[in-house]
């Protein structure tokens, strides 16, 4: 379906996942400078000030720049997060434009972000979750598939998708193990609206994230991938090497309890997070040059792809 029109000037039908400790001003401006939406979790701020200051930062340095793709944030919408009134305030304060809801869909969050004109986008997990997403009136819903960094799914979005599509006229956007340009196109042709790219922006030059996170999410392969609801009380994907590092056993991790935003970031610090597109990649390039790389391998995908002879 055609694009909110919000999304006009993006280069490429993509959006650079919000990642937590990991995605910051930088990462943001320049993705949206070249065209991707960026993106940034407001628990990266460590108080709700902290987060007024990125926006406030943010919006400074793309008002410069006609042309850049929207921003969004990540609002954790979760009864343990004791932060939402405050940073959904700074929200609607601030109009920013595009809101991604995850761990609850609240229609009172898409109500206050619809009072200004902004877009809401849910991330779920399966089409039960899809569907509380759609009557809570979201504009835009996040399938997390199978391979996702961060908070993931199981299920393929060969299934997936079409599920939500069944019921649901708004934006699709995909997540799931993408890394290059071809994959975009993959999620566009299979139905996605958007694709959704966490993983590989975590292994760029402007990522939060340490240069040893860095270095080992590059070396890991896609069955170094350990799924599990050990770490922090709901399912996720974290690197394996990390886990041992940690002094843990992977093959034997003890169950964190029920999920405690309080207590999130401590137990994410050590042990990493990461998707199954680990295997794709080898380099650490800025954004703006893996941004740049994706439009091309994007465009040479969709070229390759009209000269298929089946496509006639």
């Amino acid at each position: 379906m055609p694009l909110p029109s919000r999304f006009s000037n993006l280069r490429l039908p993509a959006v650079a996942a919000p990642m937590f400790l990991a995605s910051g001003p930088d990462l943001v401006v320049e993705t949206c400078r070249s065209g991707i939406v960026g993106t940034f979790p407001a628990l990266n701020q460590r108080t709700t000030q902290g987060f007024v200051d990125w926006l406030a930062e943010i919006h400074e340095r793309l008002s410069a720049h006609a042309n850049a793709a929207p921003y969004g944030v990540n609002l954790i919408v979760h009864r343990s997060n004791p932060r939402i009134e405050a940073d959904l305030k700074a929200v609607v304060d601030n109009k920013v434009p595009l809101v991604i809801t995850s761990l609850g869909a609240v229609p009172d969050v898409v109500k206050a972000v619809h009072s200004y004109g902004g877009l809401v986008f849910h991330d779920v997990i399966s089409r039960r979750h899809a569907e509380k997403a759609a009557e809570a009136g979201v504009d835009g819903i996040i399938a997390v598939c199978a391979g996702a960094g961060g908070h993931a799914g199981t299920l393929s979005p060969f299934a997936l998708i079409p599920e939500i599509r069944s019921f649901f006229a708004g934006t699709i956007l995909l997540s799931g193990a993408m890394s290059n340009g071809a994959q975009i196109a993959a999620a566009r042709m299979m139905g996605a609206d958007l694709a959704y790219l966490g993983t590989r922006f975590l292994v760029t030059k402007e990522s939060l994230v340490s240069d040893e996170q860095k270095r080992m999410t590059m070396e890991a392969k896609a069955g170094d991938i350990i799924y599990t609801d050990a770490i922090s009380g709901v399912n996720a994907n974290f690197l394996r090497q990390s886990i041992v590092a940690a002094g843990l056993d992977p093959a034997n991790l003890v169950s964190h309890g029920p999920m405690d935003m309080a207590n999130e970031a401590k137990a994410w610090k050590n042990v990493w997070s990461a998707g199954q597109g680990v295997s794709a990649i080898d380099d650490i390039p800025a954004a703006a040059e893996l941004c740049e790389r994706l439009i091309a391998e994007y465009r040479a995908a969709m070229q390759q792809a009209l000269a298929d002879p089946f496509a006639h």
